[in-house]
């Protein structure tokens, strides 16, 4: 992976009072004209609409603002016009079963070229789109099981005379079987890059390719990476130590050492999705005095760093709320320079606090001085390192949240008859070296979809006693009546235009034959 790659890899959104919308809108191509487009169908209807749910539910700033669905199989079908998410799901249920009902023989041409004209006909439908209400920029993702390769030759081809100034980014996601995959990759259930890099130039942009095997938890993990903030506005933290921990020994004592960074959530907030049950929103309360919001990131946090703390001295049961991820920013009004110094730094300050076993206790300074700066509530956090390129932030309790607590020792010795039925019950226990998130599930999708599910509506018919009054003639009354039972029954109305000649013809069989006898005469 390449240095711009990680530079990219998080983005964030800062809105601002000038920009209604900074995340992406999204189009998904699916290509089923794969043999095994049987098999792919389920597990991608389910993914898609486990991700869609949590999507329509979150309450605060929609994180997936428009989609559309195209399928390619003998040519490329819109299944989904650009639509509004939240509030859409029963249209989206619709998208899917529509999705689950192509045929499954596989018995069509390759599908390269027919996803390519999918994604231009998405650009073109996004541009008319954009011209009436701003919706930021679209990414276009494409799951195909052909080779990666083929699929970005058609898209150099059928994309190279066409603007693409609304286009952030196309993604192709190559679906492979299990048999195919890496072991590393299966174990993760994510996403696995090929092994000849991820990013591939043309039309003056990267696409990003990628491999992914058919099951439903990777192709879930690779869709919920839309609810991340994709913003690259500006930095989200700015993370200020005292500029002797790295030696400038001649530095003045007040200079600090500023590492930019940018913030991630790790989980959802089970707070946002509260209010889905009795249809209220919530938003993360970004103005609360002990929070840090990840998302959506209104404003630059500074996190002045006090002092270090010795990690086996940091007790659990004082850290609370939501962990968030810490990762150098990939701002892009930062010059490359600037973003490769900072992103050096932040990795030597991962190292030292591994090496030194050290956390971090910092606190968070207020946005702006005012003349009531002294009661400006400063909360404190713990910033923990890990084996990876990125930190840890973690809420730690202050003297006024502390609640007291009577901890009682522990017993050296107790009894054998104690003793004994609890090793017994442990030892019949299931050990797992680590936990791991995905082998448990909480029935929480089923709630959801149970809770956003409404049928979509239809025109309600008006009663015949409170239409105004027609002199129908009576040998059309009780064939009227037999008429207008199948036509509300229809599924959805569909307007027929007939010759004046056809309309002469079929006027026995219209729902109000008066009115096309009087026009006629």
């Amino acid at each position: 992976m390449n240095s711009k790659k990680l530079l990219s890899e998080t983005r964030r959104t800062f809105p601002a009072a000038k920009v209604q919308c900074q995340q992406p809108s999204r189009t998904l191509i699916v290509d089923a004209t794969s043999p095994s487009w049987a098999n792919t169908c389920s597990v991608l209807s389910e993914a898609l609409e486990n991700t869609l749910c949590l999507a329509c539910a979150l309450a605060g700033p929609c994180r997936v603002p428009l989609l559309s669905v195209y399928a390619v199989q003998s040519q490329q079908e819109c299944l989904l016009p650009f639509t509004a998410v939240r509030e859409s799901f029963p249209r989206v249920q619709a998208c899917l079963s529509e999705l689950r009902s192509l045929p499954r023989d596989g018995a069509f041409p390759a599908g390269p070229r027919g996803a390519a004209r999918a994604a231009q006909d998405a650009l073109q439908q996004f541009k008319q789109h954009s011209r009436h209400s701003a919706h930021g920029a679209l990414e276009i993702t494409i799951l195909t099981s052909q080779p990666s390769k083929e699929m970005v030759k058609q898209l150099e081809n059928n994309l190279k005379d066409v603007d693409l100034m609304s286009l952030r980014r196309i993604q192709v996601i190559e679906v492979l079987k299990r048999d195919f995959v890496e072991p590393e990759a299966v174990e993760q259930g994510g996403p696995a890059e090929e092994p000849g890099g991820s990013d591939i130039a043309i039309l003056g942009m990267d696409i990003d390719v990628q491999t992914i095997e058919d099951n439903v938890i990777s192709l879930e993990m690779l869709f919920k990476t839309w609810l991340h903030d994709y913003g690259t506005e500006r930095e989200h933290v700015h993370l200020l130590l005292p500029s002797g921990a790295f030696g400038h020994a001649t530095a003045p004592k007040p200079s600090l050492m500023c590492l930019k960074c940018d913030l991630q959530e790790r989980l959802l907030d089970p707070v946002l999705l509260s209010g889905a049950a009795d249809g209220t929103t919530r938003a993360a309360d970004v103005g609360s005095p002990c929070q840090t919001a990840a998302w959506p990131a209104t404003v630059l946090h500074k996190l002045r760093v006090v002092k270090a703390l010795k990690a086996e001295g940091v007790c659990e049961s004082v850290l609370h709320g939501l962990p968030l991820i810490i990762r150098p920013t990939s701002c892009w009004q930062l010059d490359w320079d600037e973003l490769e110094i900072n992103q050096h730094s932040f990795h030597a300050l991962c190292h030292s606090l591994l090496k030194r076993k050290w956390m971090l206790l910092a606190k968070r300074e207020p946005q702006n001085s005012s003349p009531n700066w002294s009661s400006v509530v400063h909360p404190y956090y713990v910033i923990v390192p890990s084996d990876s390129a990125t930190l840890l932030l973690k809420a730690v309790a202050t003297r006024e949240l502390l609640l007291p607590a009577t901890v009682p020792a522990l017993l050296a010795e107790h009894p054998e008859r104690a003793r004994g039925p609890v090793e017994s019950a442990l030892n019949s226990l299931e050990v797992e070296v680590a936990y791991n998130p995905l082998h448990l599930k909480s029935n929480l999708y089923k709630y959801l979809k149970s809770v956003l599910y409404k049928p979509l509506q239809r025109q309600p018919a008006q009663p015949r006693d409170q239409r105004p009054e027609r002199q129908q003639p009576k040998q059309h009354q009780s064939r009227a009546k037999a008429t207008v039972a199948p036509l509300l029954m229809a599924p959805s109305p569909v307007q027929v235009l007939r010759p004046a000649a056809a309309q002469r013809d079929s006027c026995e069989h219209s729902l109000f034959p008066n009115e096309d006898e009087e026009f006629l005469q």
